[in-house]
């Protein structure tokens, strides 16, 4: 199962894996003891519990971020579509360019989200912590770097391109005044656009870093399930 836990996850992580693994689970009946120690309980219940949830949240980044993720996406993506070109009225409150800047703060921030549940599912590959039959990992190995330099590229110069606009639009008015209800409209999008440019860029690398662990190590088939799991890189000291 290669365990990585030393701690009081060691328990739940052998019971997570055997699920993954779909290992088969039984209870063996035990006889309970009364401890013989003369110490208190060294147990903390705020920080020990929250070692137990974080280590947890390790192996279901799906909920805590790509689900989360892809709702701040799509509500961004659409009520922000809608914002672009005309306000929105819902029952006599209207919504302008300025809930225009939180629908882009939503696209940026649900993509940040999304990429955060790509590098957790990789990372916890890498290390062991999860089989390698992740959707996410597989869908990793067919992206390649080169894509994404495609895609942050496209979105940078569509971000340029409406910087452009805007600037030009700014020089028509001879750099005075603008009307920001108008100008908004094409200046929130632009931003968001390289912002997101950049971000798909960095992603990009910065995946391609964590592929360079997962091809360099040897992947060893478990003998109950067939199925395989990443075995851990440890340093061994030298002196």
């Amino acid at each position: 199962m290669n365990l990585q836990t030393s701690g009081m996850e060691f328990a739940s992580e052998m019971v997570i894996k055997a699920t993954l693994l779909e290992m088969k689970i039984a209870e063996v009946p035990t006889t309970l003891s009364p401890d013989g120690r003369s110490r208190p309980p060294h147990l903390r219940s705020w920080r020990d519990g929250w070692r137990h949830l974080r280590f947890m949240l390790l192996f279901s980044p799906t909920w805590l971020f790509l689900f989360p993720g892809i709702l701040l996406v799509l509500i961004g993506l659409l009520v922000g579509a809608r914002l672009a070109f005309e306000p929105i009225a819902i029952g006599g409150v209207n919504f302008d360019v300025q809930s225009l800047l939180f629908m882009s703060a939503a696209v940026i921030v649900g993509f940040q989200s999304i990429v955060f549940a790509v590098f957790t599912k990789v990372f916890a590959f890498t290390e062991g912590l999860l089989p390698s039959g992740s959707r996410i990992v597989k869908w990793t190995n067919i992206v390649s770097l080169e894509a994404g330099l495609v895609v942050g590229f496209i979105l940078l110069m569509a971000g340029l391109a409406g910087t452009s606009y805007s600037l030009m639009y700014w020089a028509d008015s001879s750099f005075g005044s603008l009307d920001t209800s108008i100008t908004l409209r094409f200046v929130v999008p632009s931003v968001t656009a390289i912002v997101l440019g950049f971000q798909v860029i960095l992603s990009s690398f910065f995946l391609s870093i964590l592929g360079l662990g997962r091809a360099s190590q040897t992947v060893t088939a478990d003998a109950s399930t067939g199925k395989e799991l990443a075995p851990s890189v440890r340093l061994q000291p030298t002196g």
